[in-house]
């Protein structure tokens, strides 16, 4: 029997590794073309896929018109020339061929067919509307797309071309385990999977989505701790005998009030600031302590839940319970907004199911 995996995603700011401007330029034009016609098909394979499900609800349309969503060749009363799945690929294939990797837009019809079935209850219903998807929209590509993976030595970097583009890892002073994930994709030790492109703010990401093994620990599914997400403390978790309290209502909010308030100065500075090139270059104080405080706020609960799991693996208790969450959740929500501004506990909360998932224990939220 095979070892039991997770899937891990991690920010990899790219580089365009070409030595002219001029070859910079055509690739950076390249990968924007991508984007611009990604975020055009997103949009085309929603609508179509909207239509078909939706086609029954016509009922003004005459009783002689068939509508079963099946392919006539395989179904008397199919009204599609083509599978359900290859109809809206057709269509995009169609508009954008030779402007777009055909891998690049069977990715995205996949991604787009798999939410929207999750969603379509709430589209019937009309309880939410259809999802709209923005210029920016991350470019997803199979394992095909990234091709020559490896690390050079000159370069002191990772570099691989995206299909036609020539990229390069930039990792910087890297705290975290994207160099060794990299290393060990090269090495044929662990799987890349399907990923993203982003672009924004004038630079290149990579969404990459690595598949690795979970980590083995001698856990004791009857050994249970007990979490408790409080105010006074992020986290506070016994185990037994054993109690722990991490981080404290003052050494979380410190920093964070002190950052809240440089971007308040900020913030009525800017009318003041010299502009040159408008409302961007006003706010790039505000835009800059924006960055400052979700940084510093990804940084603690990162650091709480990785505590709180250490302290799980110690006790060797193979069950986490994170008790009265709702409970909680209610009463923030009664409070004056200080709280719900100030505490992240979707965040911390999504943080420790992937850090527990990845630790191979079994979390309940009560």
């Amino acid at each position: 029997m095979g070892k039991e995996t997770i899937k891990l995603t991690r920010k990899i700011q790219l580089q365009v590794d070409a030595p002219t401007k001029e070859e910079k330029r055509e690739a950076l034009e390249t990968l924007y073309r991508w984007q611009n016609r990604s975020y055009r098909a997103a949009n085309l394979i929603i609508a179509h896929l909207y239509v078909q499900e939706m086609i029954k609800e016509f009922f003004y349309l005459s009783e002689g018109i068939k509508y079963r969503l099946a392919d006539e060749k395989k179904a008397e009363d199919g009204i599609l020339n083509f599978s359900k799945t290859n109809c809206t690929y057709r269509v995009v294939s169609d508009r954008f061929k030779g402007e777009i990797p055909t891998n690049i837009l069977s990715n995205l019809n996949n991604n787009i067919m798999s939410s929207f079935r999750n969603d379509l209850s709430s589209y019937r219903s009309g309880a939410r509307s259809l999802a709209n998807f923005r210029r920016d929209i991350a470019v997803p590509f199979g394992t095909r797309g990234v091709q020559r993976l490896c690390y050079k030595e000159e370069k002191k970097t990772f570099c691989f071309r995206l299909f036609s583009v020539p990229l390069k890892a930039y990792l910087g002073k890297d705290y975290t385990d994207k160099r060794s994930l990299l290393e060990q994709v090269v090495a044929g030790q662990i799987k890349l999977c399907a990923s993203k492109l982003q672009l924004k703010n004038q630079k290149i990401y990579w969404l990459a989505v690595f598949e690795v093994e979970k980590e083995e620990h001698k856990l004791k599914p009857e050994i249970i701790a007990e979490a408790s997400l409080s105010m006074e403390y992020p986290i506070i978790v016994k185990s037994g005998k054993e109690k722990l309290s991490i981080g404290s209502r003052e050494e979380f909010l410190y920093r964070r009030l002190a950052i809240q308030a440089s971007l308040k100065r900020a913030q009525n500075g800017a009318t003041y600031c010299r502009s040159g090139k408008g409302r961007k270059r006003k706010t790039k104080a505000v835009d800059r302590f924006h960055e400052k405080e979700k940084n510093y706020v990804g940084n603690r609960l990162h650091v709480y839940s990785r505590k709180l799991i250490d302290f799980c693996i110690k006790q060797q208790a193979g069950t986490l319970i994170l008790l009265n969450q709702e409970d909680k959740m209610e009463i923030a929500k009664k409070e004056d907004g200080f709280i719900l501004r100030n505490w992240n506990y979707y965040e911390l909360m999504t943080k420790i199911k992937y850090k527990a998932e990845k630790a191979g224990i079994e979390l309940i939220v009560d």
